[in-house]
């Protein structure tokens, strides 16, 4: 019975919370507009840079390039831990090319031009540096881990990726 009163007492308490989801979702566009601040009245407002699993990727010009170059594709930056890491990952295609990225002299530096930041990748007292820096196989989907403490490095953000001489201009982090 006891168990009863929890549920009728969350029952309640949920009631006003739909109600005023509802009432949010059928506004005026008079009074929707003060939330849109530095938009003009009947301009679209553009998407965002991310959407769900649909993400601005690298233009077929840039995957060329880094495949050509470089001899990885499929590169791409992912928030994990809550966003306290930021993990880039890479196919190798050509391991000679590709050499250069898993080099254990090379310390990989992400670069946030709008957090104004700059990123290391940690090393960890038993386990070494959070990257792979072994021989590169072709086929193969490299990553290593960027410490983001402070989290100023956000889904959506432009970043570059500097490893030595490879660097990877304005990546999106999903």
């Amino acid at each position: 019975m006891r168990n009863f009163g929890f549920l009728v007492l969350g029952a309640v308490l949920a009631v006003p919370l739909v109600a005023k989801t509802g009432g949010a979702q059928s506004s005026t566009p008079a009074q929707a507009a003060p939330a849109q601040t530095g938009v003009q009245a009947g301009k679209p407002v553009p998407p965002p840079v991310w959407q769900g699993s649909q993400v601005n990727r690298l233009s077929r010009r840039a995957e060329m390039y880094y495949e050509g170059v470089w001899g990885v594709g499929d590169l791409h930056l992912k928030t994990a831990e809550s966003g306290e890491i930021i993990r880039l990952n890479y196919r190798v295609l050509d391991p000679a090319k590709a050499a250069v990225l898993n080099d254990k002299k090379a310390e990989p530096e992400l670069f946030d031009p709008e957090a104004g930041v700059k990123l290391v990748v940690p090393e960890m007292e038993k386990v070494g540096k959070l990257r792979q820096s072994s021989t590169p196989k072709p086929g193969m989907v490299y990553w290593m881990a960027f410490s983001n403490p402070t989290r100023a490095v956000k889904r959506g953000h432009r970043v570059d990726v500097v490893i030595g001489p490879f660097r990877a201009n304005s990546l999106i982090v999903e």
